[in-house]
This record gives structure tokens, sequence and C-alpha cells, in this order.
């Protein structure tokens, strides 16, 4: 099988290109992206593209059909990726995660790629109370980011065919430790505060649920969805993906980490404003269609593996929340040093 991977150069995608190629030796493997978060290694034991066959440098909104020509899977990952630069680069991230991604799937179809996998989100849940979310409950997406995802899912549908299936990855929030580790995502930003600080700071009052999910186990998903047939989940396909063991409240994972790295200690924000952005999610559905591709981690793992990498990689900059390793400040500062334009186009 020879698959492509976009957006590859990112947090998730050296945990991607190790499921697949430790599953199949044999595959071929191309990562294209543009390459601004390359620089932003966490570990350097081993660079993760060595595990690809050739890696693409290009700007998704740049890709043509003779780019996709010949591969069986396309598993679109590149996006603007959270909230936060989603507010700042609101056009941007319509640009790039919504239209693209409907370009890249109809391009792939012309070139007869047979399995689409797009990386949608539970974030698309936004403010939703009552019992978990199913796939087929209302939507109420709060953020830039949020819709792109739903906008995508909704022009995807309707591309399906026998010949070219789509599958919809809605998943939850990821953490662990990957070769460009992100700490601007809730387990991962606590563990750095426990480590670096020894202490915790909640910047909500703690209250609102999230679904997690170990990269390692999103990778698992995405390798049942480019080897899934029509028979299993239809031509089109959306399924939440995550464990109903990993919906948790925000100040209990504060708490369960504390517990793990003695010493923390956990400051809730109590007079914050009430951060709408809280949803359990159900996924049955995901259990029923993957059974053999369900999450392997703990949150407990995943603490312990955070904790090692982070002071394996010998970060002590205690203002962390400052650091390349916020993906914000990253864009922000490639284009206050006049390598990348506005628009993030290369200069």
């Amino acid at each position: 099988m020879k698959t492509l991977i976009t957006g590859n150069l990112g947090y998730i995608g050296p945990s991607f290109i190790r499921e697949i190629r430790t599953a199949d030796p044999f595959a071929e493997i191309v990562g294209m992206d543009l390459g601004l978060f390359s620089h932003c290694l966490t570990d350097m034991s081993m660079l993760p593209e060595t595990y690809l066959d050739k890696q693409i440098y290009k700007d998704v909104r740049n890709i043509t059909q003779q780019d996709l020509n010949g591969f069986d899977s396309v598993i679109h990952l590149a996006a603007i990726s959270n909230d936060p630069m989603g507010q700042s680069f609101e056009k941007i991230t319509n640009e790039i995660n919504h239209q693209s991604s409907i370009k890249i799937a109809k391009l792939s179809k012309l070139a007869g790629v047979k399995n689409y996998v797009f990386a949608s989100s539970c974030s698309v849940y936004g403010e939703a109370s009552g019992l978990p979310k199913v796939e087929e409950d209302d939507l109420n997406p709060l953020t830039a980011y949020a819709k792109s995802k739903i906008d995508t899912e909704i022009n995807l549908k309707g591309l399906e065919s026998e010949e070219f299936i789509i599958t919809c990855l809605r998943f939850s929030t990821a953490c662990g430790f990957t070769a460009r580790t992100r700490l601007d995502l809730v387990v991962n930003d606590f563990v750095a505060g426990a480590v670096l600080n020894g202490e915790i700071n909640i910047l909500s009052d703690g209250s609102p649920w999230r679904p997690l999910i170990n990269t390692k186990d999103m990778a698992r998903a995405a390798n049942w969805a480019i080897n899934r047939d029509i028979k299993n989940g239809g031509a089109f396909c959306v399924v939440n993906v995550g464990s109903d063991n990993w919906n948790y409240q925000v100040k209990d994972l504060a708490y369960a980490i504390s517990d793990i790295i003695p010493g923390t200690k956990v400051a809730i924000n109590k007079n914050a404003q009430p951060d709408k952005r809280s949803y359990k999610v159900n996924f049955d559905k995901f259990n029923e269609l993957a059974a053999d591709y369900q999450p392997k981690e703990t949150l407990e793992s995943t603490i312990i593996e955070l904790k090692n990498g982070i002071s394996k990689m010998q970060f002590i900059d205690k203002n962390f929340r400052d650091s390349n390793y916020i993906r914000l400040k990253v864009l922000t500062s490639l284009i206050n040093s006049n390598i990348f334009n506005d628009d993030l186009t290369i200069l």
C-alpha cells in the first residue's frame, strides 16, 4: 500500500508514521508538509521522517492531482490545529482546514485514491450537556477550528463512492509525548507545569469535560481507516475516536497528574469566565467498527511518558507557555522574523 500523510511534520505525524510502518514494513509512506513546525523537535533519538520513503515540502493549498497519482490512501492531517491559532488566523483556518481538505479529497478521487481519511475533531460538539455525544447528535462548534472541521465533514459528504471511501475521524483531544511534542494541549500543559514548576495552573474553573486520546492510539485509528472496506462502516463514515474511559473533567485531570508526580500543587482559577467548550463523548460506534484498533494507552502511562520525555529533553523553561512548544508562538515568531507572510506563505 502507498500512503500519503499530509501535515506529517507536526505533533501527531510522528506517531502516524511509526504506526503505519510498524503495521506494514513494506508499505510506501510519503509525507507532505510545508514545514512550519519541522524544527520543533523534542526527541532527537531519531528523526521520525527516517521511517518515510519520501518527504515532500509543500503547502497543501497548492496540491495538484499529479501529487496524488499512485496513492492508495491519503491521511489528511494538515491543519491550523487548535483554537488559539484559529482565533488569530480565522480566514487562513478556513482556507487550510476546510477549503484545502475538500480540494484534496476531490483531487484524490480523480487520482484513483481508494481511502481518504480526514482528521476531524470531537470539538465539533462544543457546548454539550447531558449524555455523552454520539455521531448523530446535534453539533455546536464554538471556534473557528471546530467550525472548519464540521464544514469539511459536511462538504465531504457526497464525494464518496464504492471506489472512494471517506472516513472522518472525530479525534478526542490529543496528548502524549512525540518527536514534536506540543505543550498547548491540556494534559501536556498540566504535566509540563508539574515537571517544570511543581504546580498546575488551571486557567478555567476546572469544570469542563474533555475526551482524551494518546497520539499512538490516534495512529491506530488512522491505520484502521486506511485499511477498511465499504462493508465496514459504508462509503462515508463519521466516527468518534477515543475511549469511554478517557472522558475527564479538567480539574480531575490535574489531580490525577498531581498524584502521579508527587509534590505538585493544583491551582484553579475560581474567578475565571466559564469555558463553554465542554462535552463528553460516546465511542460505541468506534468500538463496534474497529474492535482490533481500540486505544491501548492509559492516562497514567501517558502522564509518565510525558514526564520522562520532558525530563529527557532537558527543557527547564518555567515560562513554557511562552516557548517554541506552543504552536501559536511559533507561527507568530515565523511571521515577525519575515520568514512567512501573514497568510502563512513563504516570503
